[in-house]
């Protein structure tokens, strides 16, 4: 009978709250009554008409106001059946004072109107209207009982009828009303809810950009830094909090700079171990705001989207290149052959028709492995021993290696190491090592010393180029095998970007690891670690 449609749990613990202070309110009547009745202050009103009567109104009233009060607290109580008999107390309570204190009737009637009109914004309409009516119904018979009562005073009865619409009208208008504040609380909860969710995509949003974010208020400390602006900056801890200037200084001056000039000044700044590029970019959160958003954008990125554009067209330009280089060299190759074959070719020559031989077989390889990468084919693997692999590599580079270029030799294992791999593709990248280490690693004035190794890392089977140059600057370690990088006039930049896709191509790695003696080596792990290699 009491039950109330179900509401949001927010409205329903503000209603509980109103219906506590209503319970209170009604304690400050009671206490008011009592005041009138007990005290001298009643002589200003007048006398009561009976005075038995109004006293036990008031000892029956406070302590029932004060257990409603107490009722109110209790939440597994229906809050409309708390009103209900809450209205109904001060009904026969407002029909009894008007008959014991006739001329406090007006004041009483109209407090019975505010209770009323409070009742009426926990109760359905129909318990609102059957409140007013029992109202209604209670001031006519105080009316006629006061009429019988000759000896009491008895009131107009237009202000009775008067009250009695009032009765109905309070309670209807603020049922409207209640309904009308209801569905705007719940609209207002609905809509901060969505605020709350749009603001938590928002920052999910923010925090998942690949651009940094910072946002920055008036005193210049940071509100908001995305994961992006901490993995540029290189910091693990949140900066919230912390001023600008802790995290950057550089970036506090741009900053302090854009908002007095309203430039950006172009020039990218460098952050983090790999010294990143970074292009920072400002703007306002709002036109008339102190509030000021940083954007960090990533310029290696954006040259790492270029290169790959780049490299795209390098690929489509380089496999209709390999296939033209193929045609003359197979002329070139089939001359070889026939060559090979007279019988009035010297010995000496022979020997040098050999070698054009199996360059042009190399180079034949080296066409197909950059068609092959192109088109990102597989390589095709097989199990072979590295260390004889290695042997033969090194056999047949020092017949084309000048002297004067330096010194190629075996080291590391000499017992033989099986290891997963495309023979022509290890083949290119040792030649591309081997031949940047004669270009790069030697010191002025000597020749190279270039060691090709055979070994054992962590299980997996590894070859190290190293030489015992100059090494690799810090600075440019962080660049080596990006496309088209290099410290050379001459060079192209995609021997070490060819080696290292040709490398991931068979599953394994190619890492450049300094040598803290000095020189460079470069390291080929094979992919698969072989628990039967020993040691």
């Amino acid at each position: 009978m009491f039950a109330t449609p179900t509401r949001p749990v927010y409205t329903n613990r503000v209603l509980r709250r109103e219906l506590h202070l209503f319970a209170l309110y009604r304690i400050l009547e009671a206490s008011m009554l009592a005041l009138m009745v007990f005290s001298p202050v009643g002589a200003l009103i007048g006398e009561p008409h009976n005075a038995m009567l109004a006293r036990a109104v008031c000892i029956g009233y406070l302590p029932a106001s004060l257990a409603l009060f107490h009722w109110t607290r209790r939440s597994d109580t229906s809050m409309s059946e708390q009103a209900l008999i809450g209205a109904l107390l001060d009904i026969v309570v407002a029909a009894l004072a008007v008959h014991a204190l006739p001329t406090a009737g007006p004041g009483v009637a109209l407090m019975l109107l505010v209770n009323l009109g409070a009742a009426a914004l926990f109760l359905r309409l129909r318990l609102g209207l059957f409140t007013a009516a029992v109202a209604a119904l209670a001031m006519l018979a105080e009316y006629v009982w006061s009429y019988l009562d000759e000896s009491s005073a008895q009131g107009p009865l237009a202000e009775v009828l008067m009250f009695t619409v009032s009765f109905f009208a309070i309670v209807t208008l603020t049922h409207l009303l209640s309904q009308r504040l209801r569905e705007s609380q719940a609209l207002a909860e609905r809509r901060g809810q969505e605020a709350e969710s749009l603001a938590g995509v928002n920052e999910l949003i923010i925090r998942r950009m690949r651009t940094g974010v910072l946002m920055v208020d008036g005193t210049r400390h940071i509100r908001l830094a995305n994961e992006a602006a901490l993995q540029l900056f290189g910091h693990a801890d949140r900066p919230e909090g912390h001023a600008l200037s802790e995290l950057s200084p550089e970036l506090a001056t741009r900053l302090e700079h854009w908002l007095r000039s309203g430039d950006d000044d172009e020039a990218p700044l460098l952050y983090g171990a790999e010294q990143l590029e970074i292009q920072p970019r400002f703007a306002r959160l709002l036109a008339e705001g102190n509030t000021v958003l940083v954007f960090l954008d990533d310029a290696s990125l954006v040259s790492r989207r270029a290169e790959s554009l780049t490299l795209s067209a390098m690929g489509r330009f380089s496999a209709s290149l390999a296939h033209e280089i193929r045609n003359p060299l197979a002329a070139i190759s089939y001359s070889v052959q026939l060559l090979e074959e007279s019988r009035d070719l010297p010995d000496s020559d022979r020997r040098l028709v050999q070698i054009i031989h199996q360059q042009c077989q190399r180079t034949n390889g080296i066409v197909e492995s950059v068609l092959g990468l192109a088109r990102r084919e597989r390589a095709i693997t097989e199990q072979f021993d590295l260390v004889d692999f290695v042997r033969r590599f090194i056999d047949e580079y020092r017949q084309i290696m000048p002297d004067e270029n330096g010194v190629l030799r075996g080291g590391g294992r000499e017992r033989p190491l099986p290891g997963l791999f495309d023979r022509k593709h290890l083949h290119q990248v040792l030649t591309v090592l081997v031949q940047n280490a004669i270009n790069y690693g030697r010191m002025p004035g000597e020749s190279a010393r270039i060691t090709l190794a055979v070994v054992q890392r962590d299980g997996r089977a590894a070859i190290e180029v190293s030489d015992r140059g100059p090494g690799v600057p810090d600075a440019v370690a962080p660049q080596l095998g990006r496309p088209f990088f290099t410290t050379s006039e001459h060079g192209t930049g995609l021997g070490l970007y060819i080696a290292r896709e040709l490398c991931r191509a068979n599953g394994a790695s190619l890492d450049y690891v300094p040598v803290p003696a000095g020189g460079a080596c470069f390291r080929i792990v094979l992919s698969g670690r072989n628990p039967l290699l020993s040691a």
